[in-house]
């Protein structure tokens, strides 16, 4: 029953009549279609249209609630309040450590586990595979999410799913670039948010150079290693483990290696997709 304790990842709350409106107006989902245990998943993008935060968005009651990275919670909730000005909205970081245990903590479920008794569920909205969220206080979450970490990297890693900070860098990738747009992450029938112009003319020119896929290693190499055939740098290794990672690959190179055997580190690499996962 996989249940995996999550403490890299912090609870946002943004709440208030026009908490809807305001979120819809920057980032990268439709939040018209966000629901109780119907979640998104979207991106808070920069002008030129690369990703600053991602998370998972739900709604809650007369709030939503948004699991993102912790290391970047702090900074999310203040471009939030950058963006805020005269709307209705209310902002908190519902995992702040002043908060003890009354901080809300999150859960993955994947296979048979039980939801856990209070919590906000829903379906990770990435991939069916991932399974399911849960948010609910840190200390109920611990107790809940027991099973090692390192089975939960295995699992997104195994679903051909990014992590931010991981697989890619903050600040430096578009959202095609991370999959987003095959993972539901880019909604490109709504209105105009932040980065949307960049991202639709990358959509419909189809100017996507790299993309996150699977590969297989045989042997030891470092998140962040230089992927080469031969004389040819082709991409750069995410996350990894038992055998499996992530790695941003630039397609055209790879397709100029022409099945040349690829290294990272004292690592072989064998790329498992030529496609990433959620396009076919």
């Amino acid at each position: 029953m996989p249940a995996v304790y999550l403490p890299d990842r912090a609870v946002l709350s943004v709440s208030g009549a026009e908490a809807r409106s305001f979120l819809q107006g920057l980032v990268t989902c439709d939040m018209a279609k966000v629901a109780p245990g119907a979640a998104g998943f979207g991106a808070l993008l920069t002008p030129q249209g690369k990703i600053l935060f991602d998370f998972l968005v739900v709604e809650d009651g007369e709030r939503f609630l948004l699991d993102t990275a912790r290391e970047k919670a702090a900074d999310l909730l203040k471009r939030l309040t950058f963006y805020r000005l005269r709307a209705k909205v209310d902002l908190a970081n519902l995992s702040d450590e002043a908060k003890g245990d009354a901080a809300l903590g999150i859960v993955a479920l994947w296979g048979d586990a039980p939801a856990p008794e209070g919590a906000v569920v829903f379906n990770d909205p990435r991939a069916a595979e991932l399974g399911r969220r849960a948010i609910l206080p840190v200390g109920a979450a611990r107790t809940a999410g027991a099973e090692a970490r390192e089975s939960y990297e295995a699992h997104r890693i195994a679903c051909g799913v990014p992590a931010g900070g991981l697989d890619f860098a903050y600040g430096d990738a578009f959202p095609h670039e991370t999959n987003m747009d095959l993972l539901h992450g880019v909604a490109f029938d709504k209105g105009c948010y932040v980065g949307q112009e960049v991202v639709s003319r990358m959509q419909h020119r189809g100017l996507v150079r790299k993309r996150v896929l699977r590969v297989a290693l045989d042997g030891a190499a470092e998140p962040g290693a230089e992927i080469r055939a031969g004389d040819i740098a082709i991409g750069v290794l995410g996350g990894a483990h038992a055998g499996q990672g992530l790695a941003t690959v630039r397609l055209d190179r790879l397709d100029d290696a022409k099945g040349a055997p690829l290294a990272a580190g004292a690592a072989t690499v064998s790329v498992l997709d030529r496609e990433p996962s959620g396009s076919h």
